[in-house]
């Protein structure tokens, strides 16, 4: 195992990521914001609109993402010509698998605005959308953003199936390389070194969400 064998896994791992939590957002978001609005405590209940969704978001949070994988390989080899054996042939079913996470991390984070605040922006005639974008996306700024860390952690994570299936990364090449050296697996330096790969990836994400939640938040204490 070469040094261009791990950059190649470990930009996998990153694209991947970024990729399939990019997607996530770009369905979580929208989907998690009416979730809010429709809820019960929120702005424009709609039990017509709030339970259907609701029940979508959470069948798909209930399939395991090894079967998620598995079902989605004919819209795969639709849109990429392949099921498996690349890595970006990960990104639909990563992404699938976290969007209703994302979802409803959105509406979590949503729905610690506080009512009275809802209700003052509400006395000056706000509409619905001016209380989401002006209102509440701006109280829920640093708790949507621990929310997209914790998201993208749990996406890299997620990545350790592209094994199972051909689709490379950090996790897929430390699986590789325990099958090829099983009885000597853990005197192989590579191993410790893909792990603090993914240990240092994962705290840059950390770390980067409670910065950035920390600037955003406007709570007396939180950057003392």
């Amino acid at each position: 195992m070469d040094i261009g064998t791990l950059w190649q896994a470990t930009y996998e791992t990153i694209f991947m990521t970024l990729i399939a939590t990019f997607l996530a957002y770009a369905v979580g978001l929208p989907l998690g914001s009416l979730l809010y609005l429709t809820g019960k405590k929120g702005p424009r209940p709609n039990p017509w609109i709030n339970i259907p969704l609701g029940i979508l978001v959470n069948i798909v949070r209930s399939i395991p993402c090894l079967l998620l994988i598995v079902m989605l390989l004919p819209l795969n080899r639709a849109i990429f010509q392949k099921g498996t054996g690349s890595w970006w042939t990960m990104i639909i079913p990563l992404f699938a698998a976290s969007f209703g996470f994302v979802a409803r991390m959105v509406e979590s984070s949503l729905s610690e605005t506080a009512t009275g605040v809802v209700e003052m922006a509400r006395s000056f005639g706000a509409s619905d959308r001016q209380i989401l974008y002006k209102v509440c996306f701006k109280e829920a700024r640093p708790s949507l953003l621990m929310g997209l860390a914790v998201s993208s952690i749990s996406i890299l994570g997620y990545t350790a199936f592209a094994y199972d299936f051909g689709g490379g990364g950090l996790i897929a090449l430390a699986y590789q390389s325990y099958i090829q050296h099983t009885s000597t697996y853990l005197s192989n330096p590579m191993i410790y070194i893909i792990t603090a790969l993914i240990v240092v990836l994962v705290q840059l994400i950390q770390e980067g969400g409670i910065l950035l939640a920390k600037k955003t938040d406007k709570r007396k204490g939180i950057n003392s």
